[in-house]
C-alpha cells in the first residue's frame, strides 16, 4: 500500500480497502523503522493520526475534500507550520514556532491531507547534500537496498550515500515510503538535486506559479516551493492544488489553465527536443551521458526532431548565482538578530555583543561565509562591479533560453546531477561552496531564468544507485513539462524501491531482474 501513486491509495481510500487512519499508522510505522535515514527533524504524530481521523468520518459521510483527502505528506522545515517548531535546521531557529501555515501547506491541509511531519535539510537550504544541517546528515534510502550493498559488499551503516540538497530530507521521506508527497524549496536545483539522486520525481514550476507566503527565503528572486512525489501524475494532482494567486505574495501569478489529469497516451511527434551542447560539462559520468543519450533516442524513434542548441552564457551562471545568492542571503539573514525570534545569545555586555555571539551561536561556518561575502558584494564600492555585473548576466541567461524557445524548441533535456550520489565520507572531503558549485552546475539556470523544470528518474548505475535527468520548458508550459516528462517515465522502466530489496522491508530481494533492464550501460 505504502507504494502506490496518489491516485491508486486515493481510489483505495474511496473505496474502502484501507482506512486513512491505518494508512497514517502504516507511514508512522515506516518513519520509525527508518529512523536511521534521519529524514524528519519533527514527526506530528499526535496531529497526523487527529487530522486522519477527521478525512475517515468524510470518506464514511462519503464527502471527501479532493484527490489527496486522507493522503500522507511531508514539508521541508523552512516552510512555516502553525504551531510546529519549524528549525530550517539551523540552531539559530531550533525552538521557533510560527503562529501560521505558509500557503502551499495550508492548501494542502485545506484538501484534507495528513501532515506526517517536518523533513530534514542543509541549515537554512544552503547547501547541495543535506549533511550541513544542526541535526546531522540525511542517508539516502538507496543505500539500503541489495543492488547497492551487493556492489559495495559493506555493512548497510558504513558507506552510505548522500542524498542531494538542501531538500534532502523530502526526497528521503518519499522514496522511502513514509509519504506519498513532499515539499521542498529550490533556489538553485534544492528539489531537483535530491530527486535525481533518491530516485523521485521532483517538480520546480515557474517562478510564480506558487506562492512564496511562509517559506523562509533564501534568495527571494530565485526561490520556488518544489513538489516531490513518486510519480509524474502526482507532481501533476499536487501542482494543481497548489497553484494560483495569493494575495500575501506579490510575485504570484495567474494560473493559465486549470490543470486537469495527465493524459495516458501523449504523443511526441511534434515535439521539438533541444540538448544543449554547454551541458556536456567536466565531471559528468559515463553513464550519465548513457541515460541522456538513450532518451534522446527514445524521442527519435517516437517521432520527436532533437537537436542540438547552444545556451552559451551558461559557463557563467554558476558564478553569476552565488554573486546574488550571497547578496540576498545577507540581506535575508539580517532579521536574525536575537530580538525579536529564534535563539538569543546569554551574553548582555552591550547589544553589538548580543547580535554578534547570537549570530556567531545561531549560524554554522556556512552560513556565516555567505553573509560575510554577501555584505561584500553589497558595499558601496563593489555594487556595480559584483551585483549590477551579475544581474546583467543573469539577464544574458535568461535571454539564452528565450531565444531557444523562441527557435521553436519545445523542450530541453539535460542531466540533473554530474553523477549517482555520492558516499557522505567522499562528499564531506570538499567545502560547501565547492560542491554547491559542482552539483549545481545543470539546475541553478533555470531559476536565474524563472523556468518550470522538473527530474526524472530514469535508471540504476552500475552501484545500484539512481540517476535522474532534467527537462526545461518555456516559461508557464508546466503542464506540457508534465505530459512530456510522464510520456519519459512510461518508457524508462525506473525500478520501485521496494523492487530492489529495501533493506528495512526485506533483506532478501535482489530485484535484479529490474536494475538489469534498467541498468544504465
Amino acid at each position: 500500500m505504502l507504494s502506490l501513486t496518489i491516485r491508486e491509495v486515493s481510489l483505495a481510500l474511496r473505496e474502502g480497502r484501507i482506512s486513512p487512519t491505518e494508512l497514517c499508522r502504516k507511514c508512522l510505522n515506516r518513519i520509525r523503522k527508518t529512523q536511521h535515514l534521519n529524514a524528519y527533524i519533527t514527526v506530528t504524530e499526535e496531529l497526523a493520526l487527529k487530522q486522519a481521523e477527521e478525512a475517515e468520518t468524510r470518506l464514511l459521510q462519503g464527502a471527501p475534500k479532493g484527490p489527496l483527502d486522507g493522503i500522507p505528506f511531508a514539508v521541508k522545515d523552512n516552510f512555516c507550520t502553525e504551531n510546529i517548531k519549524t528549525t530550517c535546521a539551523s540552531r539559530m531557529l531550533k525552538d521557533y514556532t510560527p503562529p501560521y501555515n505558509a500557503t502551499v501547506v495550508q492548501k494542502l491541509l485545506d484538501q484534507g491531507a495528513v501532515l506526517m511531519g517536518k523533513t530534514n535539510m542543509d541549515e537554512f537550504a544552503m547547501g547541495s547534500g543535506s549533511t550541513d544541517g544542526a541535526f546531522g546528515p540525511v542517508r539516502n534510502p538507496w543505500s539500503y537496498t541489495a543492488p547497492y550493498r551487493e556492489q559495495t559488499g559493506t555493512a548497510p551503516d558504513s558507506d552510505w550515500v548522500v542524498t542531494g540538497g538542501s531538500s534532502g530530507g523530502s526526497a528521503a521521506a518519499v522514496a522511502s515510503l513514509t509519504s506519498y508527497l513532499a515539499l521542498g524549496s529550490d533556489t538553485g536545483g534544492s528539489t531537483r538535486n535530491p530527486g535525481a539522486l533518491c530516485g523521485v520525481v521532483a517538480l520546480k514550476p515557474t517562478y510564480g506559479l506558487l506562492s512564496r507566503h511562509g517559506l523562509i527565503p533564501l534568495v527571494n528572486s530565485m526561490d520556488v516551493p518544489g513538489i516531490m512525489t513518486r510519480s509524474v501524475s502526482d507532481a501533476a494532482i499536487v501542482l494543481g492544488i497548489l497553484q494560483g494567486l495569493d494575495f500575501r505574495d506579490s510575485t504570484t501569478i495567474p494560473t493559465p489553465s486549470s490543470l486537469t489529469e495527465l493524459p495516458e497516451d501523449f504523443d511526441v511527434k511534434n515535439i521539438r527536443i533541444g540538448i544543449p551542447k554547454e551541458y556536456h560539462a567536466p565531471g559528468l559520468s559515463d553513464e550519465t551521458v548513457a541515460q541522456w543519450s538513450r532518451v534522446a533516442d527514445m524521442f527519435e524513434r517516437a517521432g520527436a526532431r532533437v537537436e542540438q542548441v547552444s545556451l552559451p552564457h551558461t559557463q557563467h551562471s554558476i558564478v553569476c548565482y552565488h554573486v546574488l545568492c550571497h547578496a540576498e542571503v545577507a540581506s535575508n539573514m539580517a532579521r536574525f538578530d536575537g530580538l525579536e525570534y529564534g535563539h538569543r545569545s546569554t551574553v548582555d555586555s552591550s547589544t553589538e555583543a548580543m547580535y554578534a555571539t547570537t549570530r556567531h551561536e545561531g549560524f554554522n561556518d556556512v552560513v556565516r561565509g555567505r553573509i560575510l561575502s554577501g555584505n561584500y558584494f553589497l558595499l558601496r564600492q563593489n555594487y556595480q562591479h559584483y551585483v549590477v555585473k551579475a544581474q546583467k548576466v543573469r539577464r544574458l541567461i535568461a535571454d539564452d533560453f528565450k531565444r531557444v524557445f523562441g527557435s521553436g524548441v519545445d523542450m530541453l533535456l539535460t542531466p540533473t546531477t554530474l553523477t549517482d550520489a555520492a558516499c557522505y565520507s567522499d562528499f564531506t572531503q570538499e567545502d560547501n561552496r565547492t560542491r554547491s558549485a559542482q552539483e549545481d552546475i545543470f539546475t541553478q539556470p533555470v531559476n536565474m531564468a524563472g523556468l518550470p523544470a522538473v527530474t526524472v528518474p530514469t535508471a540504476l548505475s552500475r552501484r545500484g544507485l539512481p540517476i535522474g535527468l532534467q527537462l526545461i520548458a518555456p516559461n508557464l508550459q508546466d503542464e506540457k513539462l508534465l505530459r512530456v516528462a510522464q510520456w519519459i517515465e512510461q518508457r524508462v522502466g525506473f525500478p520501485s524501491i521496494t523492487d530492489c530489496g529495501d533493506s528495512s522491508e526485506s533483506r532478501n530481494s535482489t530485484g535484479m531482474t529490474k536494475r538489469e533492464q534498467t541498468s544504465a550501460l
